[in-house]
């Protein structure tokens, strides 16, 4: 063998273990990332609980799927949520059928302008055979609490839900009763009609996590309602519908979005949205801070939902604008050129810049 043939051999040979170490180097590599970026969170009962949901819904629920997303969100954040459409679109059906898949006590109210603080929450009643007033529960008293047409009842009893929605608990004369958990408030309202409705306070919207703005069903969806609602005689199967979860489920599932984790940077960005709208030259009243609070929560438990144990932008971008559009106020001039508060919303998002 001449020298230029052991040269060719031994580089070769050199190349090989280059490659082989290279191999080893790499293969390592990707065994600590996939350590370091495994899941810390076993999420897959609440991935499967989740679906569970979405699968019982769809037996009745055509479309609407970001809509039932974020009631599934405010489920697991522990938040309310104010429903506005305009009338037929199912929105009492779908809180309806949401409350079916749960096994938890359910209550309707009927807002109207005649009704009174006492039909919401209880009254004292006289019991001639202790001759001592007892408190009797209201409707509120219940774990999801489904109250159509709220804009329809005046600011009095309006009030009533303040501490109930905050604090989960009634106090009646100087005795606090508290709620069995979850508690959980759905409201509905009609956009458009505006006879015989009064304006809900803004300490009262505050303390709803979402609202949820659902417009109408596609050209599509619509076929697949009428063809659906035909093959069913006219009528929805409502005992189809299994209960998929428990109040102790629930519960277990809320810890769980709790861990998950979220960046330094991603804190700064959830805080410097909610810090704008309050600067912002079109809004006469910025979000407080429970609006931040109420971003990370849903963002959590977003992040829960698509089986991550870390936030990221996008799931503050998904629930930022239901988060935010009943928290903040136009300047009249902006109200009357025809702006929403979904338009200023999402400039804020492609304003601010996104932490990577």
């Amino acid at each position: 063998m001449d020298l230029h043939d052991q040269l060719n051999d031994e580089n070769q040979e050199e190349q090989q273990n280059s490659d082989s170490s290279s191999f080893q180097n790499n293969h390592q590599q990707t065994d600590n990332t996939s350590i370091q970026f495994g899941s810390r969170i076993d999420l897959q009962e609440l991935q499967m609980g989740v679906l569970e949901i979405k699968r019982e819904l769809g037996k009745i629920i055509i479309g609407q799927q970001d809509f039932i997303d974020l009631l599934i969100i405010a489920i697991l954040s522990n938040g309310h949520v104010l429903i506005e459409g305009v009338p037929g679109i199912a929105k009492t059906l779908t809180a309806k059928l949401l409350a079916r898949t749960i096994d938890i006590d359910f209550s309707r109210i009927q807002f109207t302008p005649d009704l009174m603080p006492s039909d919401v929450l209880g009254t004292s009643i006289y019991n001639f055979q202790t001759s001592e007033f007892e408190f009797k529960s209201g409707p509120i008293f219940s774990n999801l609490v489904l109250i159509d047409e709220i804009n329809r009842a005046p600011a009095k009893t309006q009030s009533a839900l303040f501490e109930v929605m905050e604090e989960r608990q009634v106090t009646f004369d100087g005795v606090q009763y508290k709620m069995s958990l979850p508690f959980m408030v759905l409201a509905t309202q009609n956009p458009i009609e505006q006879e015989g409705t009064y304006r809900l306070p803004e300490a009262q919207l505050d303390r709803f996590l979402f609202k949820i703005s659902v417009d109408y069903p596609s050209q599509e969806e619509e076929v697949t309602i009428i063809e659906r609602f035909h093959r069913s005689k006219n009528k929805h199967d409502f005992d189809s519908i299994r209960k998929v979860l428990t109040a102790e489920k629930i519960h277990f599932f809320r810890s769980k979005v709790n861990e998950v984790h979220i960046d330094r940077n991603l804190i700064e960005y959830i805080a410097a949205i909610v810090h704008t709208t309050r600067n912002h030259r079109d809004l006469y009243l910025g979000a407080s801070p429970r609006a931040s609070l109420a971003i990370m929560t849903a963002s959590k438990a977003n992040a829960a939902i698509t089986g991550r144990d870390f936030i990221t932008p996008e799931d503050i971008k998904k629930v930022a604008p239901s988060v935010l559009r009943h928290r903040i106020i136009l300047n009249p001039e902006k109200e009357m050129e025809g702006k929403s508060t979904d338009d200023i919303v999402q400039s804020i998002l492609e304003e601010i810049e996104v932490p990577r």
